[in-house]
């Protein structure tokens, strides 16, 4: 019995129309990416898991796809490994693993190639990634992503062309957009502005005398609650919090009319920062170099002629990649759309670190290919001529003169830069223009015995039904450019 095909869950084929739909997102990215200085990048789809793992934490280590050994991979593994579980036979069967992101094999380059390089060194790439997750709407085992980053200056200029690319992206992909923008230290000065934990207002301030405080719920564990307030709201969030351990008598701060976290979302601008600084979010030294930070950085998009105020916001509860970033925190959202964000990104100073090399500060963001197409696609916002391939078919008749002609006028529109294609053997005509209808051809080229005689080819439009008799040596290629 013949096995039915199928695909692994979490992976896709693609058709003629799909591919034709990301190569014309990927172009647009890979355009606004060059135009910016960013040169392409490639790196292999596997990497050494002595490269891969430990760098996005055991959960993140979870889902690396492991690449088994060539071989008898079972050659070196004892009944005491198989005893000990996976973690004691995993690395004894597999060294290799299908890349979880781009991120950490750029890292990896840049530290092999650091001697070779010229810093601030700007690369962008556009590769697929493997993740052994759950699949969801928006969310697959493969998929591709879109990078780009600069490395080796700790200057805002970076994190100011990240929000003039994502504009100028989503601009031209006609998206409408939020982009959420957060601040590490600010992150910090929530936690300390709260009062999570006994005496953690005064923490930092505390530091210089030696004193210290026994916080009742960790900095992780408050910012991964909070990030779940899209999910689970305001009373989600607080009952969470307790559940991690803050006192229940601390959790009416949630309700003060200062610190309320349904307006910690709000219009990123000058007179908010300077807001936060009066509600005492400057009052540490980490909430003071993030307002400085975000003061710069509106001060340089304004130099640049930025024109997507109304679509920044600044949110103090996005807390994303903190395992990574230590600055900006970006991410970007589609009004409208169902899936979640469709790029995001940050400041990183550590990213290199793990391979040896310290001090190498950078920025850098990435867009899921995927998940803007899924919302191209939700929202309606292709360009309907991208579902065509061919643009001309030509007819093929019987008579062995006419297939000739039809040939060299094959060739005078591919020369032309048409995409052309002529109906592989003389049937019906009935049959083939249905096939130019199927494939959404627009126009077909009709060079019968009496064209060819005439020095004449004639096209039909199949969207009106018009016809145009055309002299073809002169105005039939003419013709189908300007079309």
């Amino acid at each position: 019995m013949s096995q039915k095909p199928s695909l692994p869950r979490g992976t896709r084929d693609f058709g003629a129309a799909e591919v034709a739909r990301r190569q014309y997102v990927i172009s647009a990215i890979r355009r606004t990416f060059e135009r910016f200085g960013f040169a392409p990048l490639e790196t292999p789809s596997f990497e050494n898991l002595s490269t891969l793992t430990g760098k996005y934490g055991e959960e993140g280590d979870q889902l690396l796809y492991r690449i088994l050994n060539s071989g008898d991979f079972l050659s070196d593994v004892t009944a005491e490994d198989f005893g000990g579980g996976y973690r004691k036979v995993a690395p004894k069967v597999a060294d290799k693993g299908l890349r979880y992101d781009l991120t950490v094999p750029f890292a990896r380059y840049v530290v092999q190639n650091r001697h070779a390089l010229t810093f601030p060194f700007r690369r962008y790439q556009v590769q697929p990634v493997w993740r052994a997750d759950r699949p969801s709407k928006g969310r697959y085992r493969e998929f591709v992503q879109c990078d780009a980053d600069v490395v080796g200056t700790d200057s805002l200029l970076g994190e100011a062309e990240i929000v003039l690319m994502i504009h100028e992206v989503l601009t031209t992909l006609g998206l409408p957009y939020v982009l959420k923008i957060n601040h590490r230290g600010l992150l910090r000065a929530l936690y300390h502005q709260l009062s999570v934990g006994a005496g953690a207002l005064e923490s930092e301030a505390n530091a210089l005398t030696g004193e210290t405080a026994e916080p009742s719920i960790s900095e992780a564990d408050f910012y991964t609650a909070l990030d779940k307030l899209d999910k689970i709201g305001v009373g989600g969030v607080r009952d969470e919090m307790i559940r991690r351990g803050l006192p229940e008598q601390l959790s009416d701060k949630f309700s003060n009319e200062r610190l309320q976290i349904e307006d910690l979302a709000q219009p990123l601008s000058s007179f908010r920062l300077a807001h936060l600084s009066q509600q005492g979010y400057a009052a540490t030294a980490s909430g003071q170099t993030a307002i400085s930070d975000l003061e710069n950085l509106l001060h340089l998009l304004e130099e640049s002629g930025f024109e997507g105020w109304a679509n920044l916001e600044l949110d103090l509860t996005l807390a994303r990649g903190l395992s990574y970033y230590t600055g900006c925190i970006f991410e970007v959202k589609i009004p409208g759309a169902s899936v979640g964000s469709v790029s995001g990104g940050g400041r990183y100073d550590n990213l290199t670190e793990g391979f040896g090399l310290k001090g190498m500060s950078g920025v850098g963001f990435s867009f899921g290919i995927d998940r803007l197409c899924d919302v191209l696609d939700e929202l309606g916002g292709y360009p309907t001529a991208l579902e065509t391939t061919t643009q001309v078919l030509l007819v093929q008749f019987e008579e062995p003169a006419t297939r000739a002609a039809a040939l060299r006028t094959l060739a005078q529109l591919r020369a032309a830069g048409l995409s052309a294609e002529l109906y592989p053997e003389p049937a019906k005509l009935k049959k083939q223009f249905a096939y130019a209808d199927a494939k959404r051809i627009p126009y077909v080229v009709i060079l019968g015995p009496e064209e060819l005689a005439a020095g004449t080819a004639k096209v039909k439009v199949l969207a009106t039904g018009a016809e145009h008799e055309l002299a073809l040596e002169v105005e039939l290629v003419r013709y189908l450019l300007a079309a």
